[in-house]
């Protein structure tokens, strides 16, 4: 019964700030700090939609401190 309960769950992708990835369910509030990123649909869905689109995991804030060292050298 618990596994038919999770086929069912719709989930939604979520970003935060920093451009990091999270998964969340639909019919819960997305939690402080993240946004909907507008993917949903079934937890496999929304990670595979994860997997193509977050290339580089580094936080934003990591990504842009590294091109302005970069931009120095």
């Amino acid at each position: 019964m618990a596994d038919e309960q999770q086929d069912s769950d719709r989930y939604l992708v979520v970003l935060n700030d920093e451009l990091q990835y999270s998964i969340w369910r639909s019919d819960t509030d997305v939690p402080e700090g993240w946004r909907a990123e507008g993917t949903a649909g079934s937890r496999e869905e929304c990670l595979a939609h994860i997997d193509r689109v977050w290339t580089d995991m580094r936080p934003l804030s990591l990504r842009r401190h590294m091109e302005q060292q970069a931009g120095r050298a």
